[in-house]
């Protein structure tokens, strides 16, 4: 199973940007592009550990559901979420 890693500097505070990292409303906004919305599990706001989230998009033309759970979490500095579902 392939294993994504991302690093970013962003000027602004650790916490700032952990929050936006887990916030469901800022996620629909930057996929406007594949039309991604929550579509079950929590559908605003923040991710806590234990949370699942059901995103549906259009990725290459398809439409798909994908779940992914927060299995982990270290605030303000790490969250883990990995896909439990996908369905086309």
């Amino acid at each position: 199973m392939p294993i994504i890693k991302h690093k970013q500097f962003i000027q602004a505070p650790v916490v700032v940007c952990f929050d936006l990292a887990r916030n469901v409303n800022i996620h629909t906004i930057t996929t406007a592009k594949t039309m991604e919305k929550a579509v079950d599990g929590v559908m605003q706001g923040l991710l806590e550990e234990g949370d699942t989230v059901t995103w549906e998009a259009i990725h290459l033309g398809i439409k798909q559901k994908l779940t992914a759970k927060v299995i982990h979490m270290k605030k303000p500095t790490v969250f883990v979420e990995i896909m439990v579902k996908r369905s086309i």
